[in-house]
């Protein structure tokens, strides 16, 4: 019998993927291809210290033997994380290249603009660890059309950084669990991040009228929709972003990070 966190669990996964686009009838789902990416996934190839300080030696991350198989092993969630910023950093630059035709002003620009290069900089900070990303090619729910509609970028940015923001907090719970309390705070950090892309968002749908976006701030809790962060892929595929087809495949580039006002380019903390 399944307990009450684990039906609770599993509506609010419903609830995730029934707040997705409803699939267009020229949407094809690569069966099996993120769980296959997933399963044969080399580790990457950097290791916590004792002290809980990310350095990337070469040596092989390992999960504490006693929680081995509960958790999604610190090296997976690095490798699923880079690729969610790298999925990010694709989605922004290309809303970006179509800023004139989606009537962006120059502030609403502004807002995105800063947004990619902090996704960058986030991806940056999760190569330099060593994680290897699971694709660098990707798809958009409503393909190209994706770009050419406010209500779809803005749509298709609710959802990437909603599910971005429940990944995150998930790794914070699993990389804790796995004593790795300073990674675990650096999730932590991008997670807040996300959280204000995704309100900025909001308000750029609603200087647009888009219906269900007249509050920026519209949670008190940010949701945590996975029970571990091993669970995104699938999630993110079934959505539409990892299947990418001809007319439907967008490729990740990297881009400067050379903009101007956004601070804290590390993950600062100050340690007692």
């Amino acid at each position: 019998m399944k307990s009450n966190d684990e039906k609770q669990l599993e509506t609010a996964t419903s609830n995730l993927l029934a707040s997705f686009y409803t699939p267009h009838p020229r949407r094809k789902v690569l069966k099996g291809a993120v769980a296959g990416i997933v399963a044969g996934a080399t580790l990457s190839t950097s290791t916590l210290t004792s002290s809980g300080i990310v350095q990337a030696h070469g040596a092989t991350m390992q999960t504490p033997e006693t929680h081995s198989g509960r958790y999604t092993s610190p090296s997976k969630i690095l490798d699923i994380a880079i690729t969610a910023e790298r999925l990010a950093v694709t989605f922004y630059s290309n809303a970006i290249a179509n800023a004139t035709v989606l009537g962006l002003n120059t502030t609403q620009l502004s807002y995105l603009q800063a947004a990619l290069v902090e996704e960058q900089i986030h991806e940056q900070f999760f190569e330099s660890l060593g994680a290897l990303s699971l694709t660098s090619t990707f798809s958009f729910p409503d393909g190209a059309e994706t770009f050419t509609s406010i209500h779809n970028v803005i749509q298709t940015q609710q959802q990437l950084e909603g599910v971005f923001d429940a990944a995150f907090l998930a790794g914070v719970f699993e990389l804790a669990q796995q004593n790795h309390a300073h990674l675990a705070q650096n999730l932590a950090q991008i997670a807040v991040v996300e959280g204000e892309h995704r309100v900025l968002g909001r308000i750029v749908g609603d200087e647009f009228n888009l219906p269900g976006y007249e509050l920026a701030n519209d949670r008190a809790y940010s949701p945590v929709l996975v029970a571990r962060v091993a669970d995104t892929p699938a999630i993110v595929e079934q959505a539409g972003y990892l299947s990418p087809t001809p007319g439907n495949n967008f490729s990740y580039v990297p881009v400067s990070i050379a903009f101007p006002g956004i601070n804290y380019r590390t993950p600062f903390a100050i340690r007692s």
